[in-house]
C-alpha cells in the first residue's frame, strides 16, 4: 500500500502538469520549439539519478519518492499528449474554425477527444515505468514499501519471500496496465 501510494501521488502530479503542458506544447508549434530541445536533455535522465538530488534538497525519503515517480512518469505523458494534440486531423480543426467555435470549447470538443487515445497511450506508459522505479528507489530510502521488503528480505536471506514480493510486483503492474488498456478502449475512436 506504502508503494502504490507513493506511485499514485507521483503519477498525480505527473499527470497535473504534462498533460496540459503537453496539450500546449502541441498547440503551439513556437512553445515546442522552445520546449523541446529541454524535454529531450531531461527526458533520458534516469529517475534513479534524481534521487541523490531529491533525497539532498527535500531531506524526506517518502517524499524524495514520490519526486522520483513524478519525474520518471511526466516525461511519457508529456511526449504523448504533445503528439496526439499536434496529430490531430486538420480538418477536424478547420471544421471548428469554420463553425466558429471558441477556443476553450474547440480544446475539450475536438483536440482532447481526438488526442485521448494517445495521451491515455502516454499514462499507460507512464504507470509502468513509475511501478518499475518505485521498487528501486524504495530499495535506496528504505523504510517502507515493496522494494524496501524486497531488499529487506533478501538480506534476511528469506528467498521464499522475495520470490513471493516479486510475483506481487508483477502481478500488481500487469494490473495496472490492464487498467490503463481498459480506458484506453474506452476512449479510441475507431473509424
Amino acid at each position: 500500500m506504502h508503494s502504490l501510494w507513493r506511485v499514485g501521488s507521483g503519477f498525480l502530479l505527473a499527470m497535473i502538469v504534462a498533460i496540459p503542458l503537453g496539450f500546449l506544447v502541441g498547440m503551439s508549434p513556437l512553445l515546442y520549439q522552445t520546449l523541446n530541445p529541454f524535454i529531450q536533455v531531461l527526458k533520458p535522465i534516469s529517475p534513479l539519478a534524481w534521487m541523490p538530488i531529491a533525497l539532498y534538497t527535500i531531506k524526506d525519503s517518502t517524499i524524495s519518492a514520490i519526486f522520483v515517480i513524478f519525474i520518471c512518469s511526466i516525461w511519457p505523458m508529456l511526449v504523448n499528449t504533445a503528439f496526439g494534440v499536434a496529430a490531430v486531423r486538420k480538418d477536424w480543426l478547420d471544421v471548428a474554425r469554420t463553425l466558429e467555435v471558441n477556443p476553450l470549447r474547440k480544446a475539450f470538443r475536438v483536440v482532447l477527444p481526438a488526442a485521448a487515445p494517445t495521451i491515455i497511450t502516454g499514462m499507460r506508459i507512464s504507470m509502468g515505468i513509475a511501478w518499475l522505479v518505485i521498487v528501486a528507489a524504495e530499495m535506496l530510502v528504505g523504510g517502507t514499501g515493496i522494494g524496501y521488503f524486497v531488499w529487506n528480505e533478501w538480506n534476511n536471506l528469506s528467498l521464499n519471500n522475495v520470490i513471493f514480493a516479486v510475483l506481487m510486483i508483477g502481478l500488481i503492474g500487469m494490473l495496472l496496465d490492464l487498467m490503463f488498456a481498459q480506458l484506453q478502449r474506452k476512449v479510441t475512436y475507431v473509424e
